[in-house]
């Protein structure tokens, strides 16, 4: 196939913020690029909460003064609790509480790559993604809406086949390859028997939107506010998120085990409030509250691909992965996969090269990112108390909030977690251990197997 019976250089399925990011990037770089988005935007979606290695992705691709026009609540940091408060004082960490009050992050405490703000935001993800989108198309990509792939075909080298269906009927299109970026759809994933549950994570999210929440009767300190709150229920690995979307209007979401919301029989609403109600003082402000959406589920929340890269193929955002949104990883991984893998798109291209080996610095960066995330995302459930006692210690704050940030992205690995997985083997070895009855019964695997 000659070089201009392609319909576009690369095609992109999906139009969320991997997608419109891979789409701004490549345009940038002269690509002619065609992308696919299933819904009618605005649309909504959870994952409102950013953190600042997002900063530096929408500043390149020429968005960030658009999404400050958006006036999206600022955000500076964010604040842990707890119902409850117990000695955790031992060996090294002295003098702690298990008190998740005591559990809170300013992003401005650590100067990050790229970074010009003490701020991220949280956003309304219909407006976020709309916004994105919209940049994309400015740039010169060619966005179809209401348009779904249903199949992708890969013919003959540096060449992909997308069969496309909307309102007019079904039509191919042709590219030199293709970005999925189909979130937890997971297109290619499933078409190419990639995807693979996660043998530990299994999470479940009931969520909606309140308005009129008093956010100050909530935080721990003054000038918290608008902080991304997690509040921590007495029910095994079981939260809240608590997001500011407006000057008034909260998202609130609760994420539990998929087994135990079971016990509700999918009365989602149910188990929202009787969830909620383990936390009488959060019941209280959420009932003095208005909801102004209808409760919403997100499964499927926690798997892996075995290959997120070949040849004329690439994976990105949460097309590739995804495990728990306890740290707000989801939009930033959406970005940074984007980059990191237009980076290698850019590269092929001039190389007339689409094979899997071009996208080798792509594929292992993501998979030391996320398997970082995961890593970290596990042993917080596994050993909660650990969180605590290492944002309070000054030797490993930092550290920790470097995780918190994102910055996960050009280091073999943060520092504090060797430190934690030695503490946490300890842990488990000794059932003498002060810590050892705060283990959960989350035990994910190490990283390296995890991201494989």
């Amino acid at each position: 196939m000659s070089q201009r019976e392609y319909d576009y250089d690369i095609a992109i399925i999906g139009g969320g913020p991997a997608g419109s990011t891979a789409a701004a990037y490549l345009r940038q770089a002269g690509l002619s690029v065609g992308l696919f988005e299933g819904a009618k935007f605005p649309r909504e979606h959870v994952g409102e909460s950013l953190v600042p290695a997002t900063t530096p992705v929408l500043i390149e691709i020429g968005a960030m003064p658009k999404v400050e026009a958006a006036n999206f609540p600022k955000k500076y940091g964010a604040a842990w609790t707890s119902a409850e408060s117990r000695d955790i004082s031992h060996n090294g960490f002295q003098n702690l509480t298990h008190d998740f009050r005591a559990a809170e992050v300013q992003f401005n405490e650590r100067d990050q790559d790229g970074v010009d703000r003490d701020y991220t935001f949280h956003v309304d993800r219909g407006k976020f993604d709309q916004i994105l989108l919209e940049h994309a198309s400015s740039l010169g990509a060619e966005v179809f809406e209401q348009t779904r792939v249903i199949g992708v075909e890969f013919p003959e080298p540096n060449s992909v086949t997308l069969q496309v269906r909307n309102d007019a009927g079904t039509r191919e299109v042709r590219a030199r390859m293709v970005v999925d970026a189909s979130g937890r759809q997971t297109m290619l994933g499933n078409q190419m028997k990639f995807k693979v549950s996660d043998p530990v994570f299994n999470q479940y999210a009931v969520h909606t939107w309140f308005k009129g929440l008093d956010r100050k009767a909530l935080a721990v300190q003054e000038g918290q506010t608008d902080y991304i709150f997690i509040h921590f229920l007495p029910l095994t690995d079981t939260w809240v998120w608590q997001i500011p979307i407006t000057d008034d209007i909260t998202s609130i979401g609760v994420v539990t085990q998929k087994s135990r919301f079971q016990d509700w029989k999918d009365d989602r609403e149910a188990f929202f409030w009787d969830c909620v109600a383990t936390r009488p003082d959060l019941l209280d402000e959420l009932k003095n509250s208005e909801r102004v959406r209808d409760f919403k589920t997100e499964g499927d929340y926690s798997y892996a691909m075995k290959e997120v890269a070949g040849d004329s193929f690439v994976l990105i955002g949460d097309a590739a992965r995804f495990v728990d949104p306890i740290f707000s990883s989801g939009v930033s991984v959406a970005l940074n996969s984007a980059r990191l893998a237009c980076a290698d798109i850019v590269e092929a291209f001039h190389a007339n090269d689409f094979s899997h080996q071009r996208f080798n610095r792509f594929e292992s960066k993501l998979r030391r990112a996320v398997g970082s995330w995961y890593e970290f995302i596990g042993i917080y459930y596994r050993l909660n108390v650990l969180f605590t006692a290492f944002v309070q210690d000054p030797r490993y704050r930092l550290d920790v909030l470097k995780m918190l940030q994102g910055d996960v992205y050009d280091e073999q690995e943060p520092a504090a977690l060797s430190a934690m997985r030695e503490i946490v083997a300890a842990v488990e070895n000794d059932p003498d251990h002060l810590w050892h009855r705060y283990l959960g019964d989350l035990k994910p695997p190490a990283a390296a197997a995890a991201a494989s």
